[in-house]
C-alpha cells in the first residue's frame, strides 16, 4: 500500500470516527456541563480523553489483529454474542440517528429559515448521496474531513470572539474545585460510546489496513481521532466559558446555539447552523455506516449490497423524525440500551486479545487490558443506572 494512500485511509478513519463523535448531542453536552461547572469542566475533559484513548485503542488494535468486524469476533468467541452486540448497536445507532437528523433540521431552521422537517428531509438526501457514488468510501471520507475541518475553524473564530480565561481553564484543567463523575461518563459515552468507536476501527478494517503490519497505523489513526474530537470539544468549552464568564445565563432549551450568538451576534448564531448541520450530518453518515457494517457478514446479499442498506437506514431515520417531529419516548429504553455497548463490546474484545484462535500469536499489552478492564467496569456501573432510570421514563 503506498505511503499516500495508507495516510489518507488513516485520516479518512480518523474523521469518521471524530465526526460520528461531533454531533447534536456533543454540542449540547459540552455547553450544558460548562454552563454548569465552569472552568473545572476542562479536568472533565481531561480524564474522559485519557479514557476514550485507552478504550478506542483497545478495540481498534485487536479488530487489525483478528482481521474480523467486532461481531464477527464476538461470535467466534461465543457463538451468538455477535448477535446480540449487532442488535444493540444497530438499535442504538438507530435511535440516535434520529437525533442526528432532527439536529441537521435544526441546523437548516437556522440557516435558511425553512421548517426543521423539510431540513431534515433535505439534509437526509445529501447523506444519502454520498452512499450513491462509485467510491462512496472515499466521498465519505472526504466530506467528514472536510466537514471536520470547517467545524473546527468556525469554533475557533467563536472562541476568540467570546475571549474566555484561558489562564484560569488551564490551572482548574489540573486542580479542579469539584469533580463530576457524571459529566465524565456523558462524555466518554458521546465520544466512544455505542456505535461510534466502532466507526474508524471498522473502516480501516473495510479499507485493507489490518494485521501486526498495520498496528502503528492503527494506533496513529485512533489517538488521531480522540485527538481531533478533543480539540473541537476544547475549543468549544473555551468559547463556552468565556460567555459563561461574562456573566450571561445560556437558554438550558438550545446552550450551544446561545454560546455562539451570545459570542458574535447573528453572525455566530449563524455560524451555530452551520456547525450543527455538519455535525449532525457527519453523525448520520458515520451512524448509517457503522450500524450496516455490524450486519454485513452475517449474509451475502447484505454484503453485497450493503451500500442500499445503509440508504435504507438513513431513510428510515429521517422518515421517523419527518413523521413523529421528535423520537417516541420507547427511543429512551432503546438510547440507555446505547449506554451499556460500550462496556459490552470492550469486555468481548479483551477476553479476544487473549484468546489464540482469535488472535494468534499475538501479544496484547498489559496495561492496555488493565486499562480497558478498568473502562469497563466504570462504564458498566453508569450504563446499568442509565437503563434502570430509562425503563421508568419509558411508562410516564
Amino acid at each position: 500500500m503506498k505511503k499516500q494512500s495508507t495516510r489518507s485511509l488513516i485520516l479518512g478513519a480518523a474523521f469518521l470516527m471524530a465526526t460520528s463523535a461531533i454531533g447534536p448531542g456533543f454540542l449540547t453536552q459540552t455547553t450544558h456541563f460548562t454552563d454548569q461547572l465552569a472552568a473545572d469542566f476542562g479536568f472533565v475533559i481531561l480524564i474522559s480523553i485519557i479514557i476514550d484513548i485507552g478504550a478506542q485503542l483497545n478495540i481498534w488494535r485487536i479488530i487489525a489483529i483478528a482481521e474480523r468486524p467486532a461481531q464477527d469476533i464476538a461470535n467466534h468467541l461465543l457463538p451468538g454474542l455477535g448477535y446480540f452486540l449487532s442488535l444493540l448497536v444497530v438499535a442504538g445507532g438507530l435511535a440516535f440517528n434520529i437525533g442526528n437528523i432532527a439536529g441537521a433540521g435544526l441546523g437548516t431552521n437556522v440557516l435558511f429559515g425553512v421548517s426543521p422537517e423539510l431540513g431534515a428531509f433535505l439534509s437526509g438526501i445529501v447523506a444519502v448521496a454520498i452512499f450513491l457514488v462509485r467510491e462512496a468510501g472515499k466521498a465519505m471520507d472526504r466530506f467528514t474531513q472536510a466537514a471536520g475541518v470547517i467545524m473546527i475553524i468556525l469554533t475557533v473564530f467563536v472562541m476568540f470572539s467570546a475571549q474566555p480565561p484561558v489562564g484560569e481553564a488551564i490551572t482548574k484543567t489540573f486542580v479542579p474545585d469539584t469533580i463530576n463523575f457524571l459529566a465524565i461518563i456523558t462524555l466518554v459515552g458521546g465520544t466512544v460510546g455505542g456505535y461510534i468507536t466502532f466507526a474508524g476501527g471498522h473502516r480501516l478494517l473495510d479499507s485493507g489496513v489490518k494485521g501486526k503490519d498495520s498496528l502503528s497505523h492503527v494506533t496513529k489513526s485512533s489517538v488521531s481521532a480522540i485527538s481531533i474530537a478533543s480539540i473541537m470539544r476544547i475549543f468549544l468549552f473555551l468559547a463556552s466559558l468565556g460567555v459563561v464568564a461574562s456573566g450571561v445565563s445560556l437558554d438550558s432549551a438550545n446552550p450551544a446555539a446561545s454560546v455562539f450568538q451570545s459570542a458574535a451576534g447573528t453572525f455566530g448564531y449563524k455560524i451555530f447552523g452551520i456547525i450543527m448541520w455538519a455535525a449532525a450530518v457527519t453523525s448520520v453518515v458515520g451512524a448509517a455506516y457503522t450500524s450496516v457494517s455490524f450486519i454485513r457478514t452475517f449474509s451475502h446479499k447484505i454484503e453485497k449490497y450493503h451500500k442500499w442498506y445503509i440508504v435504507g437506514f438513513i431513510a428510515l431515520s429521517t422518515l421517523v423524525f419527518v413523521s413523529i417531529g421528535k423520537p417516541v419516548k420507547v427511543l429512551i429504553l432503546v438510547g440507555s440500551l446505547n449506554g451499556l455497548i460500550l462496556p459490552i463490546a470492550l469486555g468481548v474484545m479483551l477476553f479476544a486479545a487473549h484468546k489464540t484462535k482469535i488472535v494468534g500469536s499475538y501479544k496484547h499489552p498489559l496495561w492496555l487490558t488493565i486499562f480497558g478492564g478498568l473502562i469497563v467496569i466504570a462504564m458498566a456501573y453508569i450504563g446499568g443506572v442509565s437503563l434502570v432510570t430509562g425503563i421508568p421514563q419509558l411508562f410516564e
